[in-house]
């Protein structure tokens, strides 16, 4: 049994005729009566009396007909789900974003997206990058957005923004009044740092291994404001992106825009090479390449 058979059987029992029935099928009449004995020779029964002169069901064919006129219903609706997803009128998308990344880039890009597909329901989950790679791995997430290099092999990726840290210190330190330092003027320094499993964390650390100094490390957090806080209380020095440290509400902190070597921070979204991507994602990755243009 298949949908030909029932929707050819359920129009014939609609027009109480065969030719009547062929003529809005589009098909001929041999071709709908041969494919009505078809289905009566797989049930083994008669769906229709044909000895009246107008086309009657039999009992059988009642009972068909139901059977029928359900199935082709939850067909129909099933193709216009299925259409709606791809038209993007509804489905679910799941975002993984560091903190840091989605108070400073992304609410705008967010708020566009949810006015033009209101239908789709977004979730935000707000991880360090490193976190947010491991989930996007697992398929855990659609996507999510780090802190560049990620391994390519494993991941598509579209660059968003290259940006740089700036150092901030408190506004009583010696370096308070510069606008240029060398990492390794900070060799003594204690540090405040995102945790581990936040790609900054990494970034900071390694850029003074590769000054020559492993960095102390006094505290750690993952709210950027609170290292702010921090900082403007004179326990520690910190490096926040450009587009946070410019927030900050403290008085009591200092930016130094440009250290030598700068210490990039590249921000890419990504998403698995491995695995299905809903078509809410894939609105997604295409809302965002246009993004902004």
């Amino acid at each position: 049994m298949d949908f030909q058979q029932l929707r050819y059987f359920a129009e014939v029992a609609k027009q109480q005729s065969f030719s009547k029935a062929a003529q809005l099928l589009h098909s001929s009449q041999p071709s709908v009566s041969k494919t009505i004995k078809s289905l009566e020779d797989e049930l083994g029964v008669v769906l229709f009396n044909r000895t009246t002169r107008h086309l009657q069901l039999t009992d059988d064919g009642e009972v068909v007909l139901k059977y029928a006129t359900a199935t082709l219903a939850m067909s129909r609706d099933l193709q216009s789900l299925l259409n709606e997803g791809k038209l993007l009128k509804r489905g679910q998308l799941s975002l993984g974003l560091p903190p840091v990344i989605g108070a400073s880039f992304f609410p705008k890009m967010i708020a566009d997206f949810r006015s033009e597909y209101p239908g789709v329901q977004t979730r935000l989950v707000e991880e360090g990058g490193k976190i947010v790679e491991q989930l996007v791995r697992e398929a855990k997430l659609d996507l999510g957005v780090v802190v560049l290099p990620v391994d390519e092999e494993e991941f598509e990726v579209f660059p968003l923004a290259e940006r740089k840290l700036s150092l901030i210190v408190n506004e009583a330190h010696p370096l308070a009044g510069e606008k240029v330092i060398h990492l390794s003027q900070l060799r003594n320094e204690s540090f405040i740092l995102f945790k581990e499993g936040f790609s900054l964390y990494d970034r900071v650390r390694e850029a003074c291994i590769q000054e020559g100094f492993e960095p102390a490390i006094s505290y750690e957090s993952s709210q950027w404001d609170f290292i702010g806080e921090m900082v403007g209380s004179g326990l520690g020095i910190a490096f926040l992106p450009d587009t946070v440290s410019s927030k900050l509400n403290s008085k009591a902190v200092r930016t130094i825009p440009v250290t030598i070597p700068p210490i990039r921070w590249d921000l890419a979204a990504i998403w698995s090479k491995h695995h299905y991507l809903s078509h809410a994602a894939r609105g997604w990755i295409q809302f965002m390449k246009q993004w902004g243009n």
